[in-house]
């Protein structure tokens, strides 16, 4: 029986199935050691060894971090296969956040290179596991049409951000007051802190958590045992050979999303076990995809360019102290905070008068590409000239952006998921993302703070453009979903 089928005193988490609590919270801790470690991981590669750093020039580290979080979503890939054919949801989500606990560990003892390399690898790999199964055991909480499903992915999403405003405060401060790997340290323990708070929980998860919907078979294990052992293997051989150059590491990971998502595409569209509806919504995604893809590219911007903004041409002083650079991205968590449950109180209280999936994503990418524009009129001064208000004012169109995108998003990509291929149709929406955050780190190799004009206008006129043509084609999409909304 469905967690929303059960008798009226049934015990709620603000409205929603209880169980939503415990994702709630893993997602929060989890979030926290993500964008703790993420706020203070660009300038920990670019400051020179007297302040700490390791002195790469800005634009390959900007890289690194694209392609660190390109390979965080790519990884979803990974984390939904072992979840639909080895583990199922649950416990995959289990044992990645034991992985993405390692990585952290990792960045907080190993010096120099070698705990950037193994720590970001299996923050990577193991923040995919949790990012696809912990969204898609959400989606497992409501039957199909249940009108809550918008909501509670609204409020899941406020739990991502309650941990990504703590996790950049209190790293930032530590970083600025006993070095980098103190930051990297608190990551550590508040992501065991989220092991310890799901440990309690995860019995509460519906049975279908811990179902493996497609087994594979035992004969055909020894060949996947294989095929990752090459892939591992041919990695390293070429990175050994240096042919894995971190100023391309983005460029890498874009290629291989863009891959792995036409990929999975034609693997779902040709499929035997979807019937034709199932076809047409999975059809109907592939706009929204493209859509995606290029609203992240702008938006994981926060953590490229604009960080490098904060770095070099923001006023951070306040009242005579200077903030550490980590703390503007805590400016975009303030806003979900505040924005998220009246985005979700919205669309609950308008039920099936709600803008259609495809017209909140239009809505989303014309935001995203005016706040873009909205950096022109404080570009061209000089060195921490930008007003602190100013860059605040911008990551709120950045927020509202996010909110008619992202949540809806998630919950889009369980709603017009094949049965077959639940927490797969998931990873597909994070291959999106992963394809957007490389893009940032590659773009972020064209930004010159001297002709600041010509690069946020050109990406944000653009962006705007795209989410014109996709109003247009709204109608379309929407008739391709077939009764989904």
């Amino acid at each position: 029986m469905s967690a929303t089928t059960t008798g009226g005193r049934q015990r709620t988490f603000f409205g929603q199935p209880w169980p939503l609590a415990s994702l709630f919270g893993v997602e929060l801790w989890e979030r926290f050691s993500f964008y703790g470690m993420q706020g203070i991981l660009l300038i920990y590669l670019y400051y020179s060894a007297e302040r700490g750093g390791l002195g790469m020039n800005e634009a390959t580290a900007a890289s690194i971090v694209g392609a660190y979080g390109g390979l965080v979503y790519l990884s979803t890939i990974l984390g939904a296969w072992l979840a639909d054919r080895v583990l199922g949801p649950e416990r995959t989500l289990f044992y990645s956040a034991f992985v993405v606990m390692l990585g952290h560990i990792a960045l907080a003892l190993l010096p120099g290179f070698a705990g950037v390399g193994v720590g970001l690898v299996l923050i990577a790999f193991g923040s995919g596991g949790v990012k696809a199964n912990a969204t898609s055991l959400v989606g497992t909480l409501y039957e199909q049409g249940d009108q809550r499903r918008d909501a509670g992915f609204s409020l899941f999403y406020m739990g991502i951000n309650l941990g990504g405003l703590i996790g950049p405060l209190l790293t930032g401060l530590l970083q600025k007051e006993a070095g980098f790997h103190y930051g990297f340290g608190a990551a550590a323990v508040g992501m065991a802190l989220g092991l310890l708070q799901y440990s309690f929980g995860r019995r509460r998860l519906p049975a279908e958590a811990r179902e493996v919907p497609r087994p594979l078979p035992r004969s055909q294990a020894p060949k996947v045992i294989a095929l990752g052992a090459a892939v591992v293997v041919v990695v390293a051989v070429l990175a050994f050979l240096g042919l894995l150059p971190a100023a391309h590491l983005a460029t890498i990971v874009i290629v291989l999303s863009v891959a792995a998502a036409v990929a999975y595409f034609a693997v779902i569209l040709s499929s035997k076990h979807i019937d034709s509806t199932e076809r047409r919504r999975v059809v109907a995604f592939i706009p929204l995809f493209l859509a995606s893809a290029v609203f992240w590219s702008l938006y994981q911007q926060q953590f490229t360019v604009v960080t490098i903004y904060s770095d070099t041409r923001l006023n951070r002083t306040i009242f005579g102290w200077e903030m550490p650079v980590s703390f503007v991205q805590s400016i975009n968590p303030v806003f979900i905070i505040v924005l998220a449950g009246l985005f979700a109180a919205l669309w609950t209280k308008l039920g099936d008068r709600q803008p259609s999936t495809p017209v909140k994503f239009t809505l989303g990418l014309v935001a995203m590409g005016l706040a873009f524009l909205l950096f022109l009129p404080m570009s061209g001064g000089g060195s921490n000239s930008a007003p602190l208000l100013g860059l605040a004012g911008v990551l709120l169109v950045f927020t509202i952006a996010e909110l008619l995108l992202s949540p809806v998003g998630l919950s889009l990509a369980t709603k017009l998921a094949p049965a077959a291929f639940r927490t797969q149709m998931v990873a597909l929406f994070f291959l999106s993302v992963a394809v957007g955050t490389a893009m940032s780190g590659a773009l972020a190799g064209f930004y010159n703070p001297d002709d600041e004009v010509k690069y946020f206008g050109i990406l944000g006129g653009i962006t705007v453009l795209l989410g014109v043509l996709l109003g247009v084609a709204s109608p379309m999409i929407k008739r391709l979903m077939s009764g989904v909304r």
